[in-house]
């Protein structure tokens, strides 16, 4: 898979994110978070980590809580050799979870989307700061998490202390704008809709940032996928790589999630994007 430079160190330009490994379904006519969370056991949450390692990603966004910590400590004792750049649990002392990532794999940490853009929203950017003075700590790159692509516009302006963004390719605060995170209040993403009118914003707005880009939710959560038949999937897939990837610069990655259930889904991801990179790189 193909390798792009990260702040020194070799990651894949397509990486993995976590939101079904902890029960963060968009897509409850398909599966819940219950559902989720039932399937992926500590045994199968491990078995899809050496699939993603298997089909060539080696870089992954993990949740920095309590149960995903215990899994990928074990995973690496078994011998699992991937990188995290990690998105912090919010409910969690942050300097205690601090340490625990220091034990792991970690390349990179940046602020929880949902809880930036609530602090954004609420006049509270003091808090914004002191969350990425405290990543700081653990000595590596200090990202951004948002939703909101105005905040990337106000951070850059206003030079925020940040070595990356975190960008999500749909605007998941359209209607939950001055709530808190559903990490902190347990809300249901039931009404959680994304719209694809979103996505052309926040790209109109990365062509113009020159800092690192991961771009998030390529797959619109799933949603895209919704009363799809497999062909039509597969093309979609390359479609949304297609229109994110070419926006980005040589270095951006890309997030993608992927609930392994039903059918290998880290395979049919790799696959599609390595077939899309040899077609647009040409190699």
């Amino acid at each position: 898979m193909k390798t792009v430079d990260f702040f020194g160190k070799q990651v894949t330009k397509l990486i993995v994110g976590d939101n079904p490994f902890n029960g963060h379904s968009y897509v409850l006519d398909w599966v819940g978070r219950e559902e989720m969370k039932e399937y992926y056991t500590a045994e199968h949450f491990k078995e899809s980590l050496r699939e993603i390692e298997k089909n060539g990603f080696n870089t992954m966004l993990p949740l920095a809580d309590p149960y995903v910590l215990r899994i990928l400590k074990e995973y690496e004792r078994e011998g699992g050799k991937l990188q995290y750049i990690f998105q912090p649990y919010v409910p969690m002392d942050q300097e205690v979870s601090l340490r625990q990532m220091e034990e792991l794999n970690c390349i990179g940490i940046y602020t929880q989307g949902s809880t930036t853009d609530y602090l954004f929203e609420t006049g509270q950017e003091e808090e914004i700061h002191k969350y990425l003075k405290t990543y700081r700590q653990l000595g590596v790159p200090v990202g951004l998490g948002t939703h909101r692509p105005e905040l990337i516009e106000k951070a850059e302006r206003e030079g925020w202390e940040v070595d990356f963004y975190m960008a999500c390719m749909q605007n998941g605060r359209r209607n939950r704008a001055g709530e808190k995170s559903s990490f902190i209040t347990g809300k249901s993403k039931a009404d959680l809709v994304f719209h694809p009118d979103d996505r052309p914003v926040m790209l109109e707005t990365l062509k113009k940032i020159k800092k690192p880009i991961i771009a998030f939710k390529l797959f619109a959560g799933g949603q895209m996928f919704l009363h799809k038949t497999e062909e039509e999937i597969r093309a979609l897939i390359k479609g949304a790589y297609q229109e994110v990837f070419p926006v980005l610069k040589e270095n951006d990655l890309g997030c993608i999630g992927v609930f392994q259930r039903d059918k290998n889904q880290v395979k049919e991801d790799a696959d599609i994007f390595n077939e899309w990179c040899r077609e647009y790189y040409g190699e």
